[in-house]
């Protein structure tokens, strides 16, 4: 593989592209704003996140993945030619191949949308990885061996929960609970309790700034700006940790409770693995502080954060692409 490669993680919240030799070059939020009068992309990444809300009715924002699901492969298309356009910089630049992380809920059709979509814009080969698996890649996993591996990637619009051994997933399910799901109870708790308007930005910037999972983590204080409902008017009110470990309870239980339902489900030689090696958490919701400690003490099975989580699959697909042999053995399309 030449130093052209990439490595692409497709999340729903963010895109994280990797390049051989090089590392993490790109990583913005999964938005496209779109000009739907010319039918033109305007804007990608952090500047198309940054016209949520204030845009006019000819600029629509959307996020080409949705709840684990690719909505519009032709978005695709553009964003893979826009990483591609980032990643020259200017200088001679070969027909790269490409390892893409892609949801786990990914049907036939789009992943088939997704290689035609990068062979069009000059890829020369295309590799299609899941994302749990990818993650696990990248947080260290020894999951080409017969020992059981369980990886939870929390990410914007789903919760990947995978059993991996051998190179590929035994047990595997995915519901569209995590992060985002996450900044809308905390949208609503707060309209609830305090009579106050945040938007979705807002819930989810305080929620990684001062969020806790766990009730015995530190409280921490903030303001937030917002609109009093009483008054209609702009205001600002103070929030803690508590107030957002009450919000988002119950997307934690749900994914709780799922993650006991794989266990439960998964063969008992590989589960009896998973008791030994423990649980890895990966993906952007992960970092929420005390998440592995409220998992560790519902599911009695020791549970950790992968370094730099929300980067975990993008670092998958890197890892593949230095590693061809790595590449033949895992479960890769």
């Amino acid at each position: 593989m030449s130093r052209h490669d990439l490595g692409i993680d497709l999340g729903t919240a963010t895109f994280v592209v990797y390049q051989r030799g090089v590392g993490i070059i790109i990583e913005e939020p999964s938005v496209v704003a779109v000009d739907k009068k010319k039918k033109k992309i305007i804007a990608i990444g952090t500047e198309a996140k940054n016209m949520i809300g204030k845009t006019p009715d000819q600029i629509q924002v959307i996020r080409p993945v949705q709840d684990g699901v690719i909505t519009n492969p032709m978005i695709i298309e553009e964003v893979l030619r826009f990483f591609f356009k980032k990643a020259k910089k200017g200088v001679s630049f070969s027909k790269p191949k490409l390892i893409i992380g892609i949801p786990a809920l990914t049907t036939d059709v789009e992943r088939r949308a997704v290689k035609e979509a990068a062979q069009r814009v000059g890829a020369s080969k295309v590799y299609l990885v899941s994302e749990p698996l990818a993650a696990a890649i990248g947080s260290n996993m020894k999951i080409t061996e017969p020992n059981g591996h369980m990886v939870v990637d929390i990410g914007g619009g789903t919760t990947d929960i995978s059993v991996i051994s051998l190179g590929g997933s035994v047990k595997s399910e995915s519901i569209k609970t995590a992060g985002e799901a996450m900044d809308q109870e905390i949208v609503k708790f707060i309209k609830k309790h305090y009579r106050f308007l945040i938007g979705d930005s807002t819930a989810e910037r305080i929620k990684i700034q001062i969020g806790k999972a766990y009730e015995n983590e530190e409280d921490i204080e903030v303001d937030i700006k917002g609109q009093d409902i009483k008054t209609g008017l702009p205001s600002t009110i103070k929030i803690n940790s508590t107030d957002i470990y009450n919000a988002i309870k119950p997307v934690l239980n749900e994914i709780i409770l799922k993650i006991k339902n794989v266990l439960e489900q998964t063969p008992p030689e590989l589960a009896a693995d998973v008791s030994q090696n423990g649980i890895v958490l990966v993906g952007g919701a992960s970092r929420i502080r005390g998440l592995d400690k409220l998992i560790t003490e519902k599911i009695s099975v020791d549970t950790s954060v992968s370094e730099d989580p929300h980067l975990s699959c993008a670092k998958g697909t890197g890892i593949l692409l230095e590693d061809v042999e790595l590449l033949n053995r895992v479960n890769v399309e």
